[in-house]
């Protein structure tokens, strides 16, 4: 299995439980896509895109549970990141984590392989 993480707002999380669907934080919704990276890429993507931001969670997903909605395009320096072309169930979440920030950054001790 394939583990990929989705980095979210808490409180837009909360909601998408409540509601039983994740459309997307709007960045996502702006490109028509839900943003994912794999464990390599999640620091980066934290760094870059949710710099000083706090009360964010890692949210776990297994790849292919994800169906042929989930394609792997390249992106920041050519890289595969993983792009969902639809609505999330929060419910295949294998894990919805807070993110901690220490120190300047976002602290993954303990979430990433």
């Amino acid at each position: 299995m394939t583990r990929i993480y989705k980095i979210a707002p808490a409180a837009l999380w909360t909601k998408a439980v409540r509601a039983g669907v994740f459309a997307g934080a709007p960045v996502d919704l702006a490109d028509g896509f839900i943003h994912f990276s794999t464990a390599d890429q999640v620091a980066e993507t934290a760094a870059r895109h949710f710099a000083g931001q706090t009360d964010l969670l890692l949210v776990a997903f297994e790849a292919e549970s994800l169906g042929s909605a989930l394609k792997w395009e390249a992106s920041r320096g050519g890289a595969l990141f993983p792009h969902l072309y639809a609505p999330l169930d929060p419910a295949r979440a294998v894990f919805a984590r807070p993110l901690p920030w220490r120190d300047g950054v976002h602290d993954f001790s303990g979430l990433l392989p």
